[in-house]
């Protein structure tokens, strides 16, 4: 299976050459010492992928194989360094994530990538704490992440940052938050007004809704209050296409507050599903995206690997085996400690430079795109290095 992957590698060479040297000069100011299991440079480096195999969900089934093709594929593409990967089902419980957390550091794993869900995550990432074990899930939520548990699924807190950030270069910088009055909703607001503040911003109020078709129509006239009288040049959504982004987008319009007076910021991606792009009030707003270019590229050759396209989160196990990889090719017995898992220079990953934050979250470089005549058009390419990060 592994020479298949190397034939296939050639359309993707210059890309994997970037990759190689972009991560090895991530780690070039040399080892940081710390805590966690030790690894022998000269054997095959352990790791146990956790992924949803034997769930009752098609869906997941569907998800699990191509986090492990993807994975496959990541490890077969390393240059210098071996990857013993070891593949543990979860069935999408958490339960079952736990034993096969306790199984994999049994087993002798030296990190952990996955599993998917939240609480799934928390359960394999305390099974492994007491052998300072690290866990990197494919979960977005902050909430469970911290210790021994880093999550790699792209946050509210990246995008937030990437679009308020952009924002404020455009003059669009009195920004009114509008977000459901559920979890996702509140971590939302609490993602965009920390973004508000860290790029000065201007805070011009936040609008709440309960999660209904009647809440969301009878907020409209209450959004275009607190935009009039906080002077909103801005209104970012925490909604998506399959919530309220479609009623809000018709209805503020209709109501005099178009996007002649107020840009209009998702939260979610407004490109997913394609049909979202036919609405005629989102033609101009603005969302963030990993960067088109490298996420088609890992489509290309995932395809041409597997014959099908990859679920939309199977580049995380890419990314989870391309960060073991870059930091055991530093030779250090300690690579995979915490201290280097959240060197600041980051990694580069499939669909752009990410890097691992001390409080178990992550950053994600993104692009910014708006829609035009129906397509998605970047205006904001995604950024190649962090500032200051020496990449």
């Amino acid at each position: 299976m592994f020479a298949v992957f190397h034939r296939l590698c050639k359309p993707f060479s210059a890309l994997l050459a970037l990759i190689a040297a972009l991560a090895l000069s991530a780690c070039q100011g040399g080892p940081v010492i710390g805590s966690g299991p030790s690894i022998n440079p000269s054997s095959p480096v352990p790791v146990a992928l956790l992924v949803p195999h034997g769930s009752a969900n098609a869906n997941e089934e569907r998800l699990a194989r191509d986090l492990e093709n993807a994975a496959q594929l990541a490890a077969s593409d390393l240059a210098g360094v071996q990857i013993d990967l070891r593949v543990y089902a979860t069935a999408g419980n958490a339960a079952k994530a736990h034993e096969a957390a306790q199984q994999a550091v049994n087993d002798g794993a030296r990190i952990i990538i996955g599993p998917l869900h939240a609480q799934s995550a928390s359960a394999a990432a305390q099974a492994a704490a007491g052998r300072g074990v690290s866990v990197l899930a494919f979960s977005n939520n902050p909430t469970i992440a911290g210790g021994n548990l880093f999550i790699l699924g792209q946050t509210f807190q990246s995008t937030a940052n990437r679009l308020v950030s952009f924002a404020a270069t455009q003059g669009r910088d009195r920004i009114l938050t509008v977000y459901a009055s559920n979890e996702a909703g509140r971590l939302g607001r609490q993602a965009i007004q920390q973004a508000i503040t860290r790029y000065a911003a201007i805070p011009a109020g936040s609008v709440s809704y309960e999660f209904s078709q009647k809440a969301v129509i009878e907020a409209v006239p209450r959004i275009k209050e607190a935009a009039q009288q906080n002077q909103a040049n801005a209104i970012f959504f925490t909604a998506n296409s399959a919530g309220a982004l479609p009623l809000f987008t018709q209805l503020l319009p209709e109501a005099g507050l178009g996007q002649d007076k107020a840009q209009y910021i998702g939260l979610a991606r407004w490109d997913t599903p394609p049909q979202t792009l036919e609405l005629p009030g989102v033609q101009g707003g603005w969302f963030a995206l990993p960067d088109p270019q490298r996420s088609a590229q890992f489509q290309t050759r995932f395809e041409a690997a597997y014959g099908s396209a990859p679920h939309a989160l199977a580049g995380l196990a890419y990314d989870g085996i391309a960060a073991v990889g870059a930091l055991a090719s530093t030779g250090a017995r300690d690579a995979l400690s915490r201290e280097n898992l959240i060197q600041p220079a980051g990694f580069q990953g499939v669909n752009g430079v990410f890097r691992l934050l001390p409080d178990g979250t992550n950053e994600r470089s993104l692009a910014v795109a708006t829609v035009q005549d129906r397509k998605v058009t970047v205006i904001g390419p995604a950024p190649v290095s962090f500032e200051g990060a020496g990449l």
